[in-house]
C-alpha cells in the first residue's frame, strides 16, 4: 500500500517555525575538524551558538593537532567540500558566510566560486597563522586566497603581525603599518573592510581595529593576557559573522565580538598538557555559590537510571 501525504494543515492553524524571525540565523562555517577542540570547526559551531546563531558547517579537511601545536592537515577533495555546501544552501536560509583554514587551493576556488553564486551574502574571512605548514605549500594557499577568495570578501579578520607579512611584505617605512595600511592592501584586491587584531601598543596593550582604506570604523583596546591561547581567531571571526547574520551593524557587531572574545579569554581553560582556549559558553557556567560546604553526594549509577547492567555474554 504506498504511502499517503500527511492530512494538510488547518487554515488557521500556522506551519510549524513558520516565520523565518523566529528561528536562529543560519551561518555557513568553511574550516577543518580539529579533535583537539581548540579551533577549527569546533570552535565556529560553538561559537556561532554561543551567540545566538545556526552553525551550518562545511568540512574542508582535518587538522592533526592537540593544544599546542598543528602536526599536519588532511585536505578534503573540493567536490566534496562544494557538495556540502550547496545540498545545505538549497535548504537553509543562510545569511552568512565564514571562511577558516580551508587546506588548499582547489578548496580556494570551489568556495570562490560557489560565493559568486550568492552574491548577497556577506563572507568573513579569517587568515590563520600558517607558520607551522611547509614554506611551498604556504605560499600557494596565501597567493590563491589573495587572488580568488579576497574579491569576495565583505570583511577580512587577522592578526597584525599575519596580515603585514601576507599583504605589504615590501613594507620598508620605519614605522610599522597602520590598520588603514593594511585595510588598504586589502582593498586593492576587493576586501571593503579588515579587523586587524593584536596590534602592539606600550604597556602590554594591544588595540584591534575595523578599518577601510579611508576610515577607521571602530577601534579597541585590551590588555594582554598572561597565557597563551589556541583558537581565538576562529572564535572572533566565527562571532562576528553570526552577529552580522543576527542583523548586527558592522560597526556594533566588531565591538559586541570583541567583547565577546575578551570574556572568552578571561573565562579560558586548560583542558591537556597545552595552551589555553577560550571558554566560549562563560554566560552558561553556574554562578559561584556562597555554600563552602563540600558536596560528598556519590554521582547517580546507571542502576538508578533504569539501565540493566552490562551483562551480555561474548
Amino acid at each position: 500500500m504506498p504511502l499517503q501525504p500527511p492530512p494538510p494543515l488547518p487554515d488557521d492553524e500556522p506551519a510549524p517555525n513558520a516565520d523565518p524571525q523566529a528561528n536562529p540565523a543560519c551561518v555557513m562555517v568553511f574550516n577543518a575538524s580539529d579533535p583537539s577542540g581548540a579551533a577549527g570547526l569546533t570552535a565556529d559551531i560553538t561559537t556561532v551558538a554561543s551567540v545566538g546563531g545556526h552553525p551550518v558547517a562545511v568540512v574542508t579537511g582535518a587538522y592533526i593537532r592537540d593544544t599546542t601545536e598543528v602536526f599536519d592537515h588532511f585536505c578534503m577533495d573540493d567536490e566534496a567540500v562544494t557538495d556540502q555546501a550547496r545540498a545545505a544552501l538549497e535548504d537553509l536560509p543562510v545569511q552568512v558566510i565564514k571562511v577558516g583554514f580551508v587546506g588548499g587551493p582547489e578548496n580556494i576556488s570551489a568556495i570562490a566560486e560557489l560565493t559568486t553564486d550568492y552574491p548577497d551574502l556577506p563572507v568573513v574571512s579569517y587568515m590563520p597563522n600558517l607558520s607551522w605548514w611547509q614554506d611551498g605549500l604556504i605560499d600557494q594557499y596565501l597567493d590563491a586566497f589573495r587572488e580568488l577568495m579576497l574579491p569576495q570578501t565583505t570583511v577580512l579578520v587577522g592578526n597584525h603581525s599575519t596580515l603585514w607579512r601576507w599583504l605589504l611584505p615590501d613594507w620598508s617605512s620605519d614605522r610599522n603599518p597602520g590598520a588603514r595600511d593594511i585595510a588598504a592592501a586589502a582593498a586593492e584586491v576587493g576586501v571593503p573592510y579588515t579587523l586587524v587584531t593584536g596590534i602592539p601598543l606600550p604597556e602590554q596593550f594591544i588595540e584591534n581595529t575595523l578599518a577601510s582604506p579611508e576610515s577607521v570604523l571602530s577601534s579597541s583596546r585590551f590588555e594582554l593576557f598572561d597565557a597563551t591561547f589556541a583558537g581565538a581567531g576562529d572564535t572572533l571571526s566565527a562571532a562576528l559573522a553570526a552577529l552580522l547574520a543576527c542583523g548586527t551593524d558592522l560597526g556594533e557587531a566588531c565591538n559586541e565580538a570583541l567583547g565577546y572574545l575578551d570574556h572568552c579569554l578571561d573565562g579560558g581553560f586548560r583542558p591537556g598538557m597545552g595552551h589555553v582556549i577560550p571558554d566560549r559558553m562563560f554566560w552558561a557556567e553556574p554562578e559561584d555559590s556562597d555554600d563552602d560546604t563540600p558536596d560528598n553526594t556519590d554521582p547517580p549509577s546507571l542502576e538508578d537510571f533504569g539501565f540493566p547492567p552490562h551483562d551480555i555474554k561474548h
